[in-house]
């Protein structure tokens, strides 16, 4: 996760793997945008499917409203900027552990 925007948003790099057997978030990828958290999505990446599945699937995740995430880069790119809205308190150890998983 790397902090940016304002105080009330935060951006966290994702790493998506669409067309996945099941969807599934946790673990980490090195990847050009910095330690991103794995998104595996049953969408495949067609019409934005699997960016839509993947803002869905971290917001559960994250135990967050999916109205307070949006994409902020990587539109047709499996490596993803999203943008946080009023993360909560303990956003930071909430991604921590997933990654760790």
């Amino acid at each position: 996760m790397t902090p940016g925007g304002t105080a009330e948003s935060v951006t966290l790099a994702v790493r998506v793997k669409p067309g996945s057997s099941r969807t599934r978030v946790g673990g980490s990828y090195a990847g050009p945008l910095g330690d991103a958290l794995v998104v595996a999505v049953t969408a495949r990446p067609v019409d934005g499917a699997a960016t839509v599945a993947t803002l869905v699937a971290v917001a559960e995740a994250l135990g967050i409203r999916p109205r307070q995430i949006r994409l902020g880069s990587g539109h047709t790119s499996r490596d993803k900027l999203l943008i946080v809205d009023e993360p909560p308190p303990d956003f930071t150890v909430r991604v921590e552990k997933l990654r760790s998983s």
